[in-house]
Formats: C-alpha cells, structure tokens, sequence
C-alpha cells in the first residue's frame, strides 16, 4: 500500500478483537460509546476565541481604542504589524510587476514574519478554526448540510482536495496580471472581516450565496477546494510541531472522529487497518479544531506538541 507520501508503507495488521479498547474494559461496542459520551470542549474553547478576537476588531474601531486595529486581511495588534501571508504574497507580486516592491515597509515584512512565526509554532491551519469568521459560518451550515443528506433531500459531493492549488496559483497569477488584489474583492473572510468592523456591504450576498451552495451542494466547498489562504497556512504548518496525535491501541475503528472531521482525508489512519504505525499525526491540512478530538471515545485522539512527552 501507497502511505500518503508516496512510500511503500504496509499497514499494520488490523486489531484482533480482544485488542480493541471496549472488549478491554468488558464492554460491548454500543455500550463502550455510551460510557465516553462525546463532549465540546475544544469546540467551546475554539468558538469562544473566535467571537471575541473578531468582536475585538469592531471594538477596537468603534470605541476608536488601539488594541486590534484594521481588519483580518492586515492588522496591527497593540502597535505590532500582523499581515496575511496570501494577502502578502499578492502585495509582494504587485510591487515587482509595478516596480514598488522596495516601497514595502519594513513593519509590513514584520507582521508577516510575526504571522508566519505564530502559525508555525501553533499549526498553520490553525487560523481557519480559531480565527475565520467564515469557517464559523460554514460550520454550521454543515449541520444543515448533513441533516439534508440524511433526510436524502440532497445528495454528497465531493471534488478533489488538489483543485485548492490550483486557485491558489490562479489568484497569484491574477495580481501578477491585473496588478490588483483580485481576491480580496471575493474573499468571503475579508468580506465578513470588513462588514463586522465597518458595517454591512452587498458583497455579503456573494457570502450568502457561497453558504447555500455549501448546504444544498457541496459542504464547506470554500474551505476544502478553494481558499487560497487555507493553503498559504497549510503551507506554514508543514512542519509545525503542535497536531493532533493519534494512538492505534486507544482507537476502535468507529469512524466517528472522520465524520466530524473539517478536512476528514487528514484521518485517514483510523480507518481499521489502514494505520502504518502505533502512533500517527495529522498533516498540514489539519486545522486543530479538536472535534476530532471532542469525539473520540477511547481517548485515541489528543491536541500535542511533538517531543514534548518524551521531555517530559
């Protein structure tokens, strides 16, 4: 079998019955779920720091305070410069084309050293699920999505997870071209950023309709095969220390973990004998939401920093 890096990596015998974690604690399999009842204590957390920095924002410039000043695209927060890396990236495409690239302020290459610095340490795609309004948004709207599609109102579809890189490339190109942010005139994040601070726009309908083809067609579409920003910080968090660490002995095989899961193609060791090692991380892709987490009845699935527990 073809690990996900292209290897020739076989996977590990499936687990014998008496090695699964409900037969350990002499329980049945329905009766092992019902005592480790899932909970949302990532998913509090996670909401919590979402609503209050993007309520942070809109106070900031309501109450005409210096805390956290201009919008998710580029921000300063307590005098110290935080810039998008895409956002940069586009800005930094522009001013070759144009020829103002050494117009680029210093403090603009320090919020993007101080961005790429944190979503190293923390998890690149970490800002999809803690930060963007967006994902809020689209969070809930999958709810609605899979309570259709199991009601079979509507149908699942799915396209492949390569065509992000391909807008990716598209929308560089785009400011490359145009000398202008392109995306940003699209950017349901920075749409909803701008309208939580300033005030509503049009461009919210753009936004809205981007949410109803999520739940009547394909669930977080603008996440998973779109947005170019996911795959900047996806980008980042390569080799990221903190992810979430997966323990096959811990692990029976329910799949639950998966169907929560933002970009589930991130778990797909715990399918039942399809792991390669006792212990597995996710990948760049995860966002460290921890609904993975939040579900998993054994315990198979925890929030970590790499090489902290050997220290330890």
């Amino acid at each position: 079998m073809f690990g996900k890096k292209g290897k020739n990596v076989q996977p590990l015998p499936a687990k014998r019955r008496d090695e699964m974690p409900n037969v350990k604690e002499g329980l049945t399999f329905k009766q092992w779920k019902a005592k480790h009842a899932p909970t949302h204590k990532w998913r509090n957390k996670r909401w919590a720091v979402l609503i209050l920095l993007n309520t942070l924002f809109w106070a900031s410039f309501f109450f005409d305070i210096s805390v956290l000043e201009g919008s998710l695209s580029g921000s300063r927060f307590f005098g110290i410069y935080l810039m998008d890396i895409f956002n940069s990236l586009q800005q930094i495409l522009i001013g070759i084309r144009t020829g103002h690239f050494a117009m680029l302020t210093m403090n603009f290459f320090i919020g993007l050293g101080v961005i790429i610095t944190f979503y190293f340490l923390v998890g690149g795609r970490t800002f999809c699920s803690w930060i963007c309004p967006y994902h809020f948004l689209a969070e809930n709207a999958e709810k609605l999505h899979n309570w259709l599609v199991k009601k079979k109102k509507i149908k699942e579809h799915n396209y492949a997870i390569g065509v992000k890189y391909i807008a990716f490339v598209m929308f560089l190109l785009l400011a490359l071209l145009t000398k202008q942010l392109v995306f940003e005139d699209m950017n349901p994040v920075g749409i909803i950023s701008r309208s939580i601070i300033y005030g509503p726009s049009v461009l919210l309908l753009w936004v809205l309709a981007l949410l109803l083809f999520e739940i009547f067609h394909t669930k977080r579409f603008w996440c998973r095969y779109v947005c170019p920003m996911g795959v900047a910080y996806s980008a980042v968090g390569t080799i990221t220390p903190t992810s979430v660490k997966f323990d096959l002995d811990k692990c029976g095989h329910c799949r639950d973990c998966q169907d929560v899961c933002l970009v589930p193609h991130e778990l797909w060791f715990v399918k039942r004998g399809e792991a390669t090692k006792e212990v597995h991380f996710t990948g760049a892709d995860c966002t460290r939401c921890g609904l993975c987490v939040d579900t998993c009845y054994g315990g198979a699935l925890k929030i970590t920093v790499k090489g902290v527990e050997k220290l330890l």
